[in-house]
């Protein structure tokens, strides 16, 4: 699944080729992933020029002038693609054609890509706000007996992190996955806030620089702990794999466990 990084790029690259386009057609593929109907989706969207492309959370959004948003979460396999006059894609879920001949389609061989136009405002603080610092993660999590991944996964708390960037943030904080919540110290709090926006940071530096155009895809080959091709952390401790629930958690004895 894509996570913040690789959307952070997705969404800066699909800006700078679509926007400004107009709306000639949307073709809905797979209806019932959408919240409203084919019909009121082409009245929606028709004539309207691309305002802006973005990331909100783990989702695209496509922003248009008469101020409704179009909403893309590629769940598990999802993949956007651009298209000049016609497509070969198989699994197509959503269609945009402009003016020009190109187009914009999400496909998803599962079917689980959805669209969404203007859904509800979305709990949670998105990873990278301003507003996601020590006094608010302090607060939130002093009561709390989750494991502190688990809390880092819960986008109506916060949006954006997904299983391999929980791992490389935790690890960069020197805390153990399965620490609770209420049991990390002030200090330690502090520090994840700083690892959140680093590790995140980096990541998408990091994808831009190797994977300048990309639009689609996941890109983990530079992970430090969430990566099965490396045995040992960069300091050489064995980094550990544990499955818990339907997600593989990769950590080191250098994390320090809180309960």
């Amino acid at each position: 699944m894509p996570e913040l990084p690789d959307l952070q790029v997705f969404s800066r690259n699909l800006h700078e080729k679509i926007s400004g386009k107009t709306v000639k057609k949307v073709t809905v593929h797979r209806a019932k992933k959408l919240n409203v109907t084919e019909k009121e989706l082409q009245q929606a969207l028709h004539d309207q020029k691309i305002k802006q492309v973005r990331r909100d959370g783990k989702e695209l959004v496509i922003d248009f002038p008469n101020g409704n948003s179009l909403y893309l979460h590629l769940m598990l396999n999802g993949s956007m693609h651009l298209f000049e006059n016609k497509h070969d894609q198989k699994y197509a879920i959503l269609e945009i054609r402009f003016t020009d001949g190109c187009g914009l389609l999400m496909a998803d061989p599962r079917g689980m890509a959805k669209p969404t136009l203007n859904p509800p405002h979305a709990d949670g603080i998105d990873s990278l706000s301003k507003d996601l610092d020590t006094p608010f993660l302090k607060e939130v999590m002093k009561d709390k007996q989750a494991s502190v991944k688990n809390f880092l996964l819960d986008q109506k708390v916060i949006r954006g992190i997904g299983n391999a960037y929980s791992d490389e943030i935790l690890w960069e904080a020197r805390i153990s996955p399965f620490s609770i919540c209420s049991k990390i110290p002030p200090k330690k709090v502090e520090d994840l806030v700083k690892s959140i926006k680093e590790v995140l940071v980096s990541a998408e530096q990091k994808i831009t620089e190797n994977y300048p155009d990309i639009i689609s895809g996941e890109i983990r080959d530079f992970l430090l702990i969430h990566n099965p091709n490396k045995s040992e952390s960069p300091n050489g401790y064995e980094i550990k794999v544990e499955k818990v629930g339907s997600r593989k958690t990769y950590y080191s004895e250098e994390q320090k466990l809180y309960k």
